[in-house]
């Protein structure tokens, strides 16, 4: 896990003005990372369309902070108001007027003086509650907390590491079944000890319903790190857990690790019951050892779910997997099984979250390019390809937006045609979102460690 993602110069950085006011409503929340729970990166909101997408004007917003994730945004969500809500690197989260961008409400953790500049992070992407109340934020105290939507206030607050020196909260948080989700990985640098670990929570208290740990997985617990004799596994992309939507099944994948089908589960893509009170099915490559002694974490990336229980599944050796998640062996040492694999653009690691289309589009952007895939016969084939590099693309409506070589690039889904290139900045694991007619992305790298950062929405005049 050592590579924590792509990183992309600024190009033009052009500030469009535009008037105050709060934005017309339509309703579509994109709620969580991925827009909905599957993580499947694709909304069916098609405000913005081939006709306006160039009239889109920017509005280029500078925050107490480096927002290293993706927005989630909540319609008419804060006192009437559209927003855009936030968590910064060092755990600040803030509710941003969606059409000006201004500060609508703050909190910051108790924390923050003493985390401010140094390695610990987070990159979590917060999440909307299930009744639109509120939102459930990370920080890089290992802490999740609840905070109401309408002014930011602290509901409840819960511990999910018992080592947050170690232990990095870098996936989005995701909410399903009146749970919250949260995942834990480690910071740059892999330095031990940690292990990557699945926490469920309850929405209405906070209490801790279950603890999967990936590694030292027969303790049912919070664990303190140097207790467990094994290291890492890291459950580090930007999905964290999807949940599959046909059956409630957490999908996550694991980085390096030992792996032994009984207790360590290490470069894995794993199937865990609703609540993770247990791990149902997993697949491990064959050639796992390899993967951990050369840093080519399988965990870089997350599952993307498919329709009739198929998934793909990238990593950083450059490789693209179709699996059936319905046929994967149950915990067992037994490797293998994929329906096919495939290069990921360039052929090179992969960081970002795929995004799936009506159950049969793939999206995937690399460092070496953008691809759409389509399915056929349980068979990917490629559909479009090019070399501009991106991080985890979305689709809205039949467009498809990809943040990356400091713009972001709007195509035709389904044929690759460019219709508009919007001028932003940096990025590294930052991604698009789409809603109520504008596009949203943040810039910077928190590895840079920065206490500032900006913030670009894109609205139509």
């Amino acid at each position: 896990m050592k590579c924590l993602g792509l990183v992309f110069a600024a190009a033009m950085l052009v500030t469009v003005a535009s008037a105050s006011g709060a934005g017309t409503s339509s309703n579509r929340d994109w709620p969580v990372f991925g827009y909905d729970t599957a993580r499947h990166n694709a909304s069916p909101d098609g405000t913005i369309t081939v006709q306006n997408v160039t009239r889109l004007r920017r509005v280029r917003v500078r925050l107490d902070g480096t927002v290293d994730s993706s927005p989630i945004y909540v319609a008419g969500g804060v006192r009437g108001r559209d927003a855009f809500v936030v968590t910064t690197t060092y755990g600040r989260t803030e509710a941003l007027d969606a059409s000006t961008g201004r500060v609508l409400w703050r909190f910051t953790p108790p924390a923050y003086s003493r985390l401010a500049g140094t390695a610990q992070i987070t990159n979590a992407t917060p999440a909307l509650a299930s009744d639109r109340s509120a939102v459930y934020a990370a920080a890089p105290d290992g802490r999740i907390r609840k905070l109401r939507l309408s002014d930011g206030h602290v509901l409840w607050t819960t511990r999910i590491t018992l080592d947050p020196t170690h232990e990095k909260i870098t996936s989005s948080l995701n909410v399903s079944g009146g749970r919250v989700i949260a995942t834990t990985g480690g910071y740059i640098g892999d330095a031990p000890p940690y292990q990557g670990h699945v926490v469920t929570m309850s929405e209405r208290t906070g209490r801790i319903a279950h603890v999967w740990n990936s590694l030292c997985s027969d303790r049912h617990r919070l664990i303190v790190p140097r207790t467990c004799a094994s290291s890492d596994s890291a459950i580090w992309s930007r999905n964290g857990a999807a949940v599959d939507p046909a059956t409630g099944n957490l999908v996550v994948a694991t980085g390096n690790a030992p792996f032994d089908g009984r207790t360590d589960w290490g470069d894995s893509l794993l199937v865990l019951a609703p609540d993770a009170s247990r791990l149902l099915r997993h697949w491990t490559p064959t050639d796992h050892q390899h993967l951990n002694d050369s840093d080519l974490d399988l965990g870089s990336t997350s599952p993307g779910l498919l329709a009739g229980g198929l998934a793909v599944q990238g990593g950083k050796d450059g490789k693209l997997r179709l699996l059936d998640l319905r046929r994967l062996p149950g915990p067992t040492p037994r490797t293998g099984g994929e329906l096919q694999t495939l290069p990921v653009p360039g052929s090179v690691d992969m960081f970002s979250a795929p995004a799936v289309w009506r159950g049969k589009w793939v999206f995937v952007s690399t460092s070496g390019g953008t691809e759409a895939l389509l399915l056929r016969g349980r068979r990917l084939h490629v559909v479009w390809s090019n070399g501009t590099g991106g991080t985890s693309p979305v689709v809205a409506g039949s467009l498809l937006y990809v943040a990356g070589s400091g713009s972001v690039s709007v195509y035709v889904a389904t044929s690759g045609r460019r219709l508009a290139s919007l001028p932003s900045g940096t990025v590294h694991w930052q991604s698009p979102i789409v809603a109520d007619g504008r596009v949203a992305v943040a810039e910077g790298d928190a590895n840079e460690h920065a206490t500032s950062g900006f913030f670009d929405i894109y609205r139509r005049p």
